[in-house]
C-alpha cells in the first residue's frame, strides 16, 4: 500500500496504489470528510512486470496528467497512462444513516466487495514505458517530479534524473552523492535550491547537501530497515524512528550558520584537465566564459568563469567515473574563430576518460538563467559509456580466473573531425584515444542509439602513449583525410591516416547493427624523434597554406615545432597518403621543468606553459623560436592548457588562455 500526491486533487481526497496478486496494481481515490465513512473510487488497473518480488515500492503522478511513474521492488521504473473518463471509475461507499452516524462496525467488510467486485469493468493496463532494473536488484525507494524532470532513488547508492520524451521514459544522468553513501532513500528540493540526499551509511541516517558536499546529519539509528521519518522546516528540523521497539526522536533547532566560506572549491584534488566549451551573452551580465574540468577525485564539473566578477561557479557535476578523470575532448561549437559568442544557447558532445579504461559521454545545453546566481543553466544528457573490461565484470565466476588485461589508463583525447559528410552518410563520430597500454584507441559513438564502440587499435609505440591530436586534410577536389598524431614516452610522434579503417569500421558497423572486432590501424605514415623522453603537450595548426604546424612539449623541458605537407599519390605505383617534412625547429631548455601545455595561436606565434610557473609567448621565424613574453601564473603542478582567440571591434584578434593543476587560471 502507498499514498501518492496527485496534482489538482481537493485536500479531502487521496490517491492509494494496492499491489495484489499476480502484479495487479489498483489506483484507489479515497475521498473523507468529518462524520463520514469514506468515500472509495477504483480508478484504475496495473500490470505490473513479471518478476520474483512484484509489488510496488513508490509512485508519482506527473504534472503534466494522465501518466502515473511506478517504481518497484526489483529496481525498475514504469510508465502507466492513467487518464479517467467520467464514467469509468467504480465507486464503492459505506455511508450509514445519511452519513450522520458514526461508520458501522461491518462498514468496512460492505465496502470491499462493493468498490472491487466489478473492477473487471476497468481495463487492466500494461506499462507504455519500462526501464527495467534501472536501480539494480534492491528496489527503487521513491520518485519524485521538480520542475519538468523525475528523479529516482535506489538502494544502488545513486539517484537518476530522468524526463518524459512523448510516452517514454529517458534516463538523463545519474548522481552518486558521496562514497558509502549505498542506501539512498528520498530526495528533498529546499526554497533556496539546494537539493537534499536523504538515506543511510552504515547503521547512521545521513542527509547529504548537494549544493556543499557536505554531510548535515549524521544519526546512528541502526540502519536502514527500520520506520522512520525525516521533518524539516526553516526554524527546526526533526528526525523520528524506531529501535528496539522504542520510539526515538531527534530534534534540532535552527542556528545561524558560523561557517563563512571564503572560495568555494571547485574539486577535492587537483584539476587534471580542462576545455573551453564556449561563451554565452546573457542580459544584464558580462561575456561568460563555460569550461569544464576533470579531475583526479573522479568527477567532472562543468562551470562558468566571469571576468567581471573573476569568480567561478559550477553549474553541473559529472561523478559517473569510478577513478580519475585525466581526458576531455569536446564535439562543439569552440575552436579558433567560432561564433560561440552571441549565441544563445551551447551544445556540445563531451567524453571524459581516465583510470580504469572508463569513457563516458554527454550531450550538454547550456542556455541562459539571468534569475540563477551563475546565470547560466546547464542541461546533461548521459549519452553512452564503455569500459574496456566490461566483459570481465560481466563474468560470474571471476574471483576465479586471472585477469591478463592490465588496468589501462586513458591519457588523452581528441574528436576527428569532419566524419559526417556525403562519405560517411551514418551519423557516426569518431574518437581517438591515447592509451598507458601502449595502444592508440579509435571509438565510434552513434549518439541516436546511445553506443559506444572500439572500432580500431594499434599497439605500434610499444609503450605508454601520452598524447594525441585528430585533424582534417580536404584537397582541392573536396576529398578529406582524416590524420591523427600519437606521442609517446619515447618522445616519438606517429604520424597516422586513419581515413580507410574509420570507412571500414562504418560499413562494418552498419552490417553488424553497432557490433563489430576492433580494425588494425596499421603502420603509420611518419614517425618523428622529437625529443629524447616524453611528450606532455601536442598541438596541430593548419596554415593558410594547407600545410600543418606540429608543436610539442616535452618532460626534458624542451619544445619541437615541425611543417609537414601532405602529398596524395596520384597514380597506381603512388597511391595513397604521404607525408613530408619541410622544417623542423627545436628549442632545448625552453623552459626548467615538464612543458605540458602548448599551442600554435598563429603560424608565427606559439605559446607554452610548464610546471616551472611560466606561460612564455615564441615567434616562430626563419631562424627558429625566440622568446617574446614571459608572464608567471599562480597554478602550481599544471596539467594542462587551453586557449582561444576572440576578435576586437577593430578587427584585432586578443588570445585567452586557461590553466590547470593545483587550481584553475585564466589569463588574456
Amino acid at each position: 500500500l502507498g499514498w501518492v500526491p496527485r496534482p489538482g486533487q481537493p485536500p479531502s481526497t487521496a490517491a492509494l496504489l494496492a499491489s495484489g496478486p499476480d502484479g495487479e496494481m489498483l489506483w484507489l481515490d479515497v475521498t473523507h470528510c468529518p462524520g463520514q465513512a469514506p468515500r472509495v473510487q477504483l480508478m484504475g488497473r496495473y500490470l505490473l512486470p513479471p518478476c520474483k518480488q512484484r509489488w510496488h515500492t513508490c509512485a508519482a503522478f506527473l504534472p503534466q496528467g494522465g501518466l502515473l511513474v511506478c517504481g518497484d521492488r526489483r529496481g525498475s521504473l514504469l510508465l502507466f497512462p492513467c487518464s479517467s473518463f467520467p464514467g469509468q471509475a467504480v465507486e464503492g461507499t459505506s455511508i450509514s444513516n445519511g452519513g450522520t452516524d458514526s461508520v458501522d462496525k461491518d462498514s468496512g467488510s460492505k465496502l470491499e466487495p462493493s468498490c472491487l467486485s466489478h473492477k473487471e469493468a476497468l481495463p487492466l493496463e500494461a506499462p507504455v514505458s519500462v526501464l527495467f532494473g534501472l536501480h539494480g536488484k534492491t528496489g527503487v525507494t521513491s520518485v519524485v517530479c521538480h520542475k519538468g524532470y523525475i528523479y529516482s532513488t535506489g538502494r544502488d547508492g545513486v539517484y537518476r534524473q530522468l524526463r518524459l520524451q512523448g510516452q517514454q521514459l529517458e534516463v538523463l544522468r545519474k548522481h552518486r552523492p558521496c562514497k558509502g553513501l549505498q542506501w539512498i532513500e528520498e530526495l528533498r528540493f529546499t526554497p533556496d535550491g539546494d537539493l537534499l540526499v536523504l538515506g543511510f551509511h552504515a547503521d547512521n541516517f545521513v542527509v547529504w547537501s548537494s549544493r556543499t558536499g557536505e554531510n548535515l546529519h549524521c544519526v546512528p539509528c541502526g540502519g536502514g530497515h527500520r520506520c522512520w521519518s525525516y521533518w524539516s522546516s526553516p526554524s527546526a528540523e526533526a528526525f523520528a524512528f524506531i529501535k528496539c521497539g522504542d520510539v526515538m526522536l531527534y530534534n534540532r533547532e535552527a542556528e545561524p550558520c558560523e561557517q563563512q566560506v571564503l572560495l568555494a572549491s571547485l574539486h577535492g584534488r587537483e584539476i587534471a584537465c580542462v576545455r573551453r566549451l564556449g561563451a554565452m551573452e546573457v542580459p544584464g551580465h558580462a561575456i561568460l566564459n563555460v569550461f569544464v574540468t576533470g579531475s583526479e577525485d573522479t568527477s567532472a564539473c562543468v562551470l562558468v568563469l566571469s571576468e567581471h566578477s573573476r569568480a567561478a561557479v559550477p553549474l553541473a557535476r559529472l561523478s559517473d567515473h569510478i577513478s580519475s578523470v585525466r581526458a576531455l575532448a569536446l564535439d562543439g561549437p569552440t575552436g579558433p574563430g567560432d561564433n560561440s559568442f552571441g549565441d544563445k544557447d551551447l551544445s556540445a558532445l563531451l567524453f571524459s576518460a581516465g583510470g580504469r579504461a572508463q569513457i563516458e559521454c554527454y550531450r550538454l545545453l547550456c542556455t541562459g538563467d539571468p534569475a540563477s546566481e551563475s546565470a547560466v543553466a546547464c542541461q546533461v544528457i548521459h549519452v553512452a559509456s564503455h569500459r574496456l573490461d566490461e566483459h570481465w565484470e560481466r563474468k560470474k565466476n571471476r574471483h576465479k580466473l586471472v585477469k591478463m588485461d592490465p588496468e589501462t589508463r586513458y591519457m588523452s583525447l581528441s574528436v576527428v573531425p569532419g566524419t559526417s559528410t556525403e562519405q560517411l552518410p551514418t551519423p557516426w563520430k569518431f574518437l581517438a584515444a591515447a592509451c598507458s597500454d601502449a595502444s592508440v584507441r579509435v571509438f565510434g559513438l552513434l549518439e541516436a542509439t546511445r553506443k559506444l564502440v572500439l572500432v580500431a587499435e594499434s599497439f605500434h609505440h610499444q609503450r605508454c602513449v601520452l598524447k594525441v591530436e585528430a585533424f582534417l586534410h580536404v584537397r582541392a577536389g573536396g576529398e578529406r583525410k582524416h590524420l591523427l598524431c600519437s606521442a609517446a614516452t619515447d618522445g616519438s610522434i606517429a604520424f597516422w591516416d586513419i581515413t580507410s579503417p574509420i570507412a571500414d569500421a562504418v560499413d562494418a558497423l552498419h552490417r553488424a547493427e553497432g557490433e563489430m572486432q576492433p580494425l588494425a590501424l596499421g603502420a603509420p605514415l611518419l614517425t618523428v624523434m622529437a625529443h629524447s623522453c616524453g611528450v606532455n603537450s601536442l598541438h596541430v595548426r593548419e596554415t593558410p597554406e594547407g600545410r600543418y604546424l606540429v608543436a610539442s612539449g616535452s618532460d626534458d623541458g624542451s619544445i619541437h615545432v615541425c611543417l609537414l605537407e601532405v602529398v596524395l599519390g596520384r597514380g597506381e605505383g603512388s597511391a595513397g597518403t604521404c607525408l613530408r617534412i619541410l622544417e623542423r625547429v627545436a628549442r632545448p631548455c625552453a623552459h626548467a621543468a615538464h612543458v605540458t601545455g602548448i599551442r600554435v595561436l598563429r603560424p608565427d606565434l606559439l605559446l607554452s606553459a610548464s610546471v616551472d610557473q611560466r606561460l612564455t609567448l615564441w615567434r616562430r621565424g626563419p631562424g627558429g623560436l625566440d622568446a617574446l613574453s614571459t608572464t608567471f601564473f599562480h597554478v602550481p603542478d599544471l596539467a594542462e592548457v587551453d586557449c582561444w582567440e576572440v576578435g576586437e571591434a577593430g578587427g584585432e584578434l586578443r588570445y585567452y588562455c586557461v590553466l590547470c593543476g593545483q587550481g584553475l587560471e585564466m589569463l588574456r
